[in-house]
């Protein structure tokens, strides 16, 4: 990746502006919807600019650029149009290892700003890394029309009952199965629809409920050309769940990105360690994990007898990934 990508506390940011146009009303729009810890240096202030110091109470510096202003400052945006005021803008911050986005030249920024896709407290930001910002707006548009406009609801309804849970449901792993369960069923179908109080006697209710822990299972998934693209929505759903990933050596690296972010993830070589590895993936499926074991090309599913006397559930996806 180009660019790593962040999400800055809004409580810690203090930003300057600087620049009076209207490239700088849509930065300070944007900056405002976290903190209204900005300051605006420009002597000449266009009608939205104005507006906006005026209704959030903004520091303005009523001059142009002048260096020996970034005392306490934490974040930087050169929205002006002249080239070499943005040029003594970057080399002003850059030293002082502040953060600096000069507008429309990435050569200048440490930083870039995403697209955003705003569900508070839920957050998606998109980036092409500067490279085809007309490709992320595209991408914007389709994540926007399947994303639910309640969807930050589900987070707000998470913290709030966050503790609750922790305590009634005792491991991570348990927990991340009982949330999956209520988020995706009835209790989050009445979040999505607006019903919070009918959500929260359910979650009550069935916090009162004995709560059977994950059953563990070992799903097999066999790729064929190793394309990402080609997988099914069923090998998606289950990469999404794992606890646990083994794959060989001729798995195509790029299936392993759709593999949740904190799956423990075990490469193997099939021929020497198939054996081993399989009764470790059986021993965490028996511990109540979901296991995936990818495949790939015309690699055949390991033949290891204790799974037949297992109790640990196990099916095959079969994908022209």
């Amino acid at each position: 990746m180009k660019y790593f990508p962040v999400f800055l506390d809004a409580n810690r940011i203090n930003a300057l502006v600087v620049g009076g146009g209207d490239v700088a009303a849509r930065k300070i729009e944007l900056l405002l919807k976290t903190t209204t810890k900005i300051t605006v240096m420009s002597l000449q202030l266009s009608e939205s600019v104005a507006r906006l110091i005026k209704d959030n109470q903004l520091t303005h510096l009523a001059h142009d650029y002048e260096a020996g202003h970034l005392a306490d400052t934490t974040l930087v945006i050169a929205a002006t149009d002249n080239a070499q005021v943005n040029q003594r803008i970057y080399n002003e911050a850059l030293p002082l290892k502040i953060l600096i986005n000069v507008v429309d030249q990435p050569e200048l920024c440490t930083y870039i700003t995403p697209a955003i896709i705003d569900r508070a407290p839920m957050i998606v930001a998109l980036s092409s890394s500067g490279s085809a910002p007309i490709l992320v707006r595209m991408l914007r548009e389709q994540i926007e029309k399947v994303l639910p406009q309640g969807y930050g609801r589900l987070a707000d309804f998470s913290l709030k009952f966050r503790d609750h849970v922790k305590a009634r449901v005792k491991g991570l792993r348990n927990r991340r199965s009982f949330w999956e369960k209520t988020l995706r069923g009835s209790i989050g179908k009445n979040l999505l629809d607006g019903n919070q109080q009918a959500a929260e006697q359910q979650l009550i209710a069935s916090l009162k409920e004995q709560i059977a822990p994950p059953e563990g299972e070992i799903v097999f998934i066999k790729t064929k050309t190793g394309n990402p693209d080609h997988l099914t929505l069923s090998a998606h759903r289950a990469m999404q769940f794992a606890d646990a990933v083994f794959y060989d050596e001729d798995v195509n690296i790029e299936l392993i990105e759709y593999i949740r972010r904190d799956a423990d993830k075990f490469p193997q070589c099939i021929s020497s360690t198939i054996l081993v590895n399989f009764q470790h993936a059986l021993e965490l499926a028996e511990q109540g994990k979901q296991v995936i074991y990818l495949l790939a090309g015309e690699d055949e599913l390991p033949n290891n007898s204790a799974l037949n006397h297992s109790e640990v559930n196990s099916r095959i996806i079969s994908c022209g990934a």
